[in-house]
């Protein structure tokens, strides 16, 4: 479904997506299946978007940004994709990958260049300027680790060390500053 005042430009789009009003999607994106672009967004050419993918109003996606299936984009998050900007002139663009799974906090801002690992999540307002690895919740300024979360969002509950658990007992042990499933 495509609004009648979204300008949609691309005809890459996967079958059951709804893109919604005041939104602009540029001739080269390519957006996958089941997707729901809201309103007031703006996507660039050089952006690939998975299947499953919820982006909120108020964010732009700019070239380079690459997000995988079933990621959450809250509102207003702000992307980056040139670390060293200036008028009229551009250079190549770091890619920046957000993860499977991945849901990232109204009002978040990414690095560019940076990727966002599988089933992770970041905090309301949190500014991301380094990797951050699968399931970890991010948040600050800048954002750090503040614990760990399960594919389904839900915060982990330390153990004891490196262990954790999740609320239906599944268990997980940190190994080389990543969560490991048991």
């Amino acid at each position: 479904m495509m609004h009648p005042l979204a300008d949609v430009q691309t005809k890459k789009i996967g079958e059951g997506t709804s893109i919604w009003q005041y939104s602009v999607v540029l001739g080269g994106a390519t957006i996958g299946k089941n997707c729901n672009i809201n309103c007031h967004t703006f996507i660039e050419n050089d952006v690939i978007i998975g299947d499953n993918v919820t982006v909120k109003s108020g964010t732009y996606i700019w070239d380079a940004i690459r997000i995988e299936d079933d990621v959450f984009i809250g509102p207003n998050v702000v992307f980056t994709n040139d670390l060293r900007p200036r008028s009229k002139t551009r250079s190549a663009y770091p890619i920046t990958t957000v993860k499977k799974g991945a849901s990232l906090g109204a009002n978040s801002t990414i690095l560019a260049g940076i990727t966002i690992g599988e089933y992770s999540m970041t905090g309301i307002g949190s500014v991301v300027t380094k990797n951050v690895p699968p399931h970890a919740l991010v948040y600050g300024n800048p954002a750090k680790i503040h614990g760990w979360v399960d594919k389904k969002g839900n915060k982990l509950v330390k153990v004891s060390g490196e262990d954790w658990v999740d609320k239906d007992g599944e268990k997980y042990k940190i190994i080389n500053s990543e969560l490991t499933r048991l």
